[in-house]
């Protein structure tokens, strides 16, 4: 059974840091793209960052380009999202998905696999 599992949301306040974990499990991930996506409420989901598991290639949202970072340890099967000067509109529900075949990293609409999401709070 596949799973992906997040963890390290909180509450935090603004200019801080989180590391967002996604531990992954039940099959092999290596040709996957890795995403980060975010959910506000009452706003749509919107793409934070991805990464190619083979190879490391990076994508960021213009939003989080320069504070975020997205990681992956091919040990763990775990990929991360380290969260730096932290905005109140960074506020949201962060999730992680796993997709194969992805023609635009940034469309959730490749990710075949998500995760449950990890709420991510930040104060002003």
């Amino acid at each position: 059974q596949v799973q992906l599992v997040e963890s390290g949301g909180g509450l935090v306040q603004a200019g801080g840091s989180l590391r967002l974990s996604c531990a992954t499990s039940g099959r092999t991930f290596s040709s996957y793209f890795m995403g980060w996506f975010r959910q506000a409420p009452g706003k749509e989901r919107e793409f934070v960052a991805a990464i190619r598991w083979s190879g490391g290639w990076t994508y960021y949202a213009d939003s989080v380009k320069g504070r975020f970072t997205i990681s992956r340890d091919n040990v763990k099967n775990t990929v991360y999202l380290q969260m730096n000067s932290l905005k109140p509109e960074d506020t949201a529900v962060y999730y992680c998905a796993a997709g194969l075949v992805i023609s635009d990293p940034g469309s959730a609409r490749g990710y075949e696999y998500w995760g449950q999401g990890t709420q991510v709070t930040v104060s002003s």
